[in-house]
């Protein structure tokens, strides 16, 4: 006979769960109607977690909708990489193969790494492993997803996240996040009961509680009425209420202890009912023959799914022998098949994990080597994606350090070529646990060309060379850097240091300080030099060699962010030297882009554009990732430091789109930040706040979402939105920190705080961060950050020449700024521009304006295409020209230069530009518009004194305190007439003096509060 008749132990009608299930309902609506939904479902094992999913699989099947399983798959403590996004993603293949392969069109070697039947990943990067690169394949997995389910509905269910290996739980944080388009329901299930205050699984959720758009469903117990309802779907039949209560109390609602409970007592058997669960879970298995006990002991230590070919080879039985115990194991409800047909799984995994419980220590590794032989003796046992971190799993709980050792290293290089760097890291500290037990004979075997791909030879044939501990510890060092395990990674080069200290092996040693500066940076402990330096130190004098190439370009492109000048400048030439030597492409392209950068900040612009234009052009062809991003985030910076923002904007708009096609992420966010300074200077102002807000939602990097900050805060700062640039201004601060100074985040933060300390009258508070500013003094190639920042200062100073409170310390702070303006360099137009605009605001605070200082300012912004820039200035011309009456040419021209003044302003909502130009024009008595023939208006308690329009004008001022010389630099007429109108205005009001004129003008009411101060604009 083949088995027992088959058990039903599930209730055939669905219980309980409405609310669950109209909430998972309501959500295939939205995503069928183009919103993306994100769920996840909660609960202890056996709670019915897997039941509900079911139910709605078949209700989304039934509306049209595609369902996509994928179960994270557990071998002995090991979660596979990636294991039910690939699972999902290839039964979303069987059923939409036409549209999947056009979503992944032009990117099949990247999204092979998981899904292989699409294409073949490259076996060697093109190029060293970077940040980017799991940042690039779970990009480019969103939009594989978003143009799948363009047109079709999609359910991704992946179930028993508990057991998800690193790299799936961050590619599912990331969908979560970045999933914007697309008819799809992703949902996830997870065990409750499993998740302890130290797993895994526990920072994830707290990170997606934090997300609005994803719901979190957690499934209670069933109550009694519940359990009833269940158990009498189980017997066929309304139990007795005995019976039910007895169940209930013993289940605690728990829907499939329920189950267990219900065959048990439909059986005969008490055992569930008075000894422990475990036992309980076990009752069915020891029920089975022989045969079939020892089948499930197989399948329970083979993983949560075996393959039938590869249990065939473990059980070793004759054919029809495996089949009858798999029959009498399906039937008693023990096994069941998997998705799919291919092979067997658990029931329910308690009852696996009770089972693999059960089993003694010797047997356990018994079952374990069988599965490795089975494996090695015929590898298409399992699927090619599963197969080396399988064999290194049943290896090593087989306690064989000879195999053992060998296998987890393929597997960390299988890891690393999926870019699953969380679990090469485990893998590869697996593999350092095993080291010392592993035989010599064994370890001789190995190869650095085969296991360790990121060490540089250092004057080693890594084909011929035996694997050292060293080479281990240096991949565990780039691999938790990858993922993010910055402080593992730390402790491991530190550990190698230590053993290096043994040694001497300066190459191999300065490898390991370099990737220390790197952590360092990471980890916001320091600024990485002194580790760069050490590295320096040990390679100077030697030959020429990949490490010797890197640190060098380390150290130029530290010392271009840091330090810039000669020294800099020396070092990049002779990394693309030493690059170019040993043929290390990567090395070179970074260090020419850096090389180029730095040639520009020397004054050689158009050789060193040159330059960066050519790496770009040659990174592109050959889609070398690492390098294709920066090269469209630093070239058009150094435009854009040039004043060539037009240029600039089209390489970023390039950029962007090859990003977007390329799943490049991270650089994407830089490109976004660059974008929006470029457009600030072009007076595009709208489409920069919108740049600098993508900027600071595309990456997670701290750079570009502060320098999205700087930008929303001039932005702000500039329509007068005072408070809001403030706001912005200490998000940027924070996001940088204080680990890590560099001029390009520190000075534009000093020129915003000059600003908003100004726009909040703390004049003090603005000189203050003026000093911190030039203390140190700027380094070559920070002109374009340093202009800005002295002209805020000077400007300030200027309009507050006449404040009394500002006379104290102005001689100094203008001594200070006019020591920078000399000392700092104008390699572009721009910035000659720029000089010529602060030396004449310079001039305005020192009471020495004219028009024709300002005419040459204006004539050098004409050409620049800065509207903002060149609409203040023409504002300063305007006003210089109204100084002392003005001639009649004079004043039409100022009254040409404040109308286009005001124009601009108006056009970018540069309020407080466009108030100070109006403000001016009044006072000057200048028509900005055509005159309109206005209504008549209500007589005024000052037309009733008699008093005219400049006589009204005159008594503000009077009324505010002012003299008379101060009230002809106001309204722009002589202080012999401001003198005349003063005296008229005593007689028409009756009064002897300007203290009574004061007290008659408050007591009438005759000026609203906040008139009385003149406005100023920078």
């Amino acid at each position: 006979m083949l088995g027992a008749v088959e058990t039903r132990c599930v209730s055939p009608a669905f219980v309980g769960r409405a609310a669950e299930l109209g909430t998972l309902e309501e959500a295939l609506a939205g995503a069928a109607a183009g919103n993306p939904q994100a769920l996840l479902i909660g609960g202890e094992a056996g709670v019915g977690k897997t039941r509900l999913l079911e139910e709605f699989a078949g209700t989304a099947c039934h509306r049209g909708a595609v369902v996509a399983l994928g179960g994270c798959v557990e071998i002995g403590a090991d979660g596979l990489p990636f294991a039910p996004f690939s699972t999902a993603l290839r039964a979303l293949r069987r059923e939409l193969p036409e549209q999947l392969a056009a979503a992944a069109a032009g990117q099949e070697e990247e999204l092979a790494r998981l899904l292989p039947e699409i294409g073949t990943p490259a076996v060697r990067e093109a190029g060293r492993h970077d940040e980017d690169g799991m940042a690039r394949l779970f990009e480019l997995t969103a939009r594989l997803l978003e143009r799948v389910t363009a047109e079709h509905t999609v359910v991704l269910v992946l179930e028993d996240l508990h057991w998800a290996d690193a790299s799936t739980r961050y590619l599912l944080a990331y969908l979560f996040r970045t999933l914007r388009t697309g008819r799809l329901v992703v949902l996830a299930t997870y065990r409750s009961d499993d998740i302890h205050r130290r797993h895994p699984l526990r920072p994830l959720l707290a990170e997606l509680d934090r997300l609005r758009t994803v719901r979190r469903i957690e499934l209670a117990r069933f109550t009694r009425d519940e359990v009833r309802l269940q158990v009498a779907g189980i017997l066929a039949q309304e139990p007795e209420p005995d019976q039910v209560d007895a169940i209930f109390k013993r289940s605690d609602g728990n829907a499939f202890f329920v189950e267990e409970l219900a065959v048990a007592a439909r059986e005969g058997c008490r055992t569930g009912l008075t000894d422990s669960l475990r036992d309980l879970l076990l009752v069915r298995v020891e029920g089975l023959p022989e045969t079939a006990q020892q089948v499930a002991r197989i399948v329970a230590e083979g993983g949560s799914t075996v393959e039938y070919r590869l249990l065939d080879a473990v059980a070793r039985l004759a054919e029809d022998d495996l089949i009858a115990a798999l029959r009498a194991a399906v039937n008693a409800g023990v096994l069941s098949p998997a998705p799919g047909g291919d092979g067997y799984r658990f029931r329910h995994s308690l009852v696996r994990e009770a089972v693999s419980d059960d089993l003694l220590p010797g047997e356990r590794s018994r079952l374990n080597r069988r599965y490795a032989q089975a494996l090695e003796g015929d590898p298409t046992l399992v699927p090619a994606d599963q197969r080396a971190t399988r064999l290194a799993s049943y290896w090593y709980h087989a306690h064989e350090p000879a195999k053992a050792l060998p296998a987890v290293l393929d597997a960390s290089v299988e890891a690393r070529r999926r870019h699953a760097y969380a679990e090469q890291l485990r893998l590869l500290e697996r593999a350092m646990d095993l080291w010392d037990d592993a035989p010599d004979a064994v370890r001789d075997t190995l190869r650095p060309v085969d296991h360790a791909e990121v060490y540089p030879p250092c004057g080693s044939d890594p084909a011929t060379t035996a694997l050292s501990y060293l080479d281990l510890l240096a991949e565990a060092a780039v691999a938790g850097r990858l993922c993010a395990e910055r402080e593992r990674a730390l402790k491991i080069t530190k550990r190698a240091l230590r053993l290096l200290d043994e040694e001497h092996d300066p190459q191999r040693t300065a490898w390991f300080w370099i990737q220390r500066s790197r952590l360092v940076q990471s980890l916001a402990r320091g600024d990485g030099w002194k580790e760069i330096a050490t590295a320096q130190d040990l390679v100077r004098g030697l030959p020429p060699s990949e490490v010797h190439a890197e640190v060098l370009a380390m150290a130029a492109h530290w010392s271009m962010l840091h330090q810039p000048g000669p020294q800099a400048l020396t070092a990049a030439e002779r990394a693309v030297e030493y690059a170019r030597m040993v043929g290390a492409d990567d090395i070179a392209a970074n260090a020419r882009l850096t090389l180029g950068s730095l040639m520009v900040d020397a004054g050689q612009i158009e050789a060193g554009l040159r330059h960066m234009y050519e790496v770009r052009d040659e990174v592109v062809a050959r889609s070398l990732a690492l390098v294709v991003g920066r090269s469209h985030v630093n070239l058009p910076s150094v435009l854009e430091g040039v004043g060539r923002s037009e240029e600039s904007v089209r390489i970023l708009q390039e950029g962007l789109r090859l990003m977007e096609r390329m799943g490049l992420r991270v650089a994407e966010a830089w490109i976004w930040s660059n974008l929006a300074e470029s457009l600030i200077s072009l007076g595009r102002w709208d489409e920069a706040a919108e740049a600098a807000v993508n900027a600071q939602r595309r990456g997670q990097l701290a750079a570009p979402y502060g320098s999205g900050a700087n930008s929303l805060a001039f932005l702000a700062l500039a329509r007068g939105e005072v408070s809001d640039a403030g706001r912005h201004l200490a998000t940027s601060r924070s996001t940088y920190g204080p680990h890590d100074p560099m001029p390009q985040h520190d000075l534009p933060i000093a020129g915003l705080t000059i600003g908003v300390a100004v726009a909040e009258g703390r004049l003090p508070d603005a000189r203050a961060e003026l000093a911190r500013a030039l203390r140190p003094g700027f380094p070559p190639g920070t002109q374009r950050y340093a202009w800005p920042l002295l002209l805020e200062a000077a400007t300030a100073e200027a309009d507050a020449r006449t404040l009394p409170a500002a006379r104290e310390g102005r001689e100094e702070v203008l001594d200070g700024i006019f020591g920078a303006v000399k000392r700092l360099t104008t390699n572009a137009p721009v910035w000659l521009a720029h000089e010529q605009w602060v030396r004449a605001e310079l001039h305005r605070a020192q009471g020495r304006s004219t028009p024709d200082t300002w005419s040459e300012v204006v004539s050098a912004f004409e050409p620049l295409e800065r509207p903002y820039d060149l609409a203040r200035v023409r504002y300063r011309l305007a006003e210089s020209l109204l100084t002392g009456g003005g001639a009649d040419d004079e004043r039409d021209r100022a009254t040409e230069l404040l109308r286009l003044a005001r124009t601009v302003a108006g056009h970018l909502g540069a309020r407080p530009l466009a108030d100070a130009a109006e403000a001016l024009a009044r006072r000057a008595r200048l028509r900005l518009t055509p005159t309109v023939e206005p209504a008549p208006a209500p007589a005024d308690r000052a037309a009733a004194l008699g008093l005219t329009s400049r006589e009204r004008d005159v008594l503000r001022l009077v009324t505010a305190g002012h003299t008379n010389r101060r009230i002809a630099e106001e309204l722009f007429i002589s202080p012999k007439t401001a003198s005349v109108h003063v005296s008229n205005i005593l007689a028409k009001l009756g009064v002897s003096g300007r203290g009574e004129a004061a007290a008659v003008a408050h007591r009438l009411g005759l000026f609203p509060a906040g008139s009385l101060v003149p406005g100023s604009t920078g």
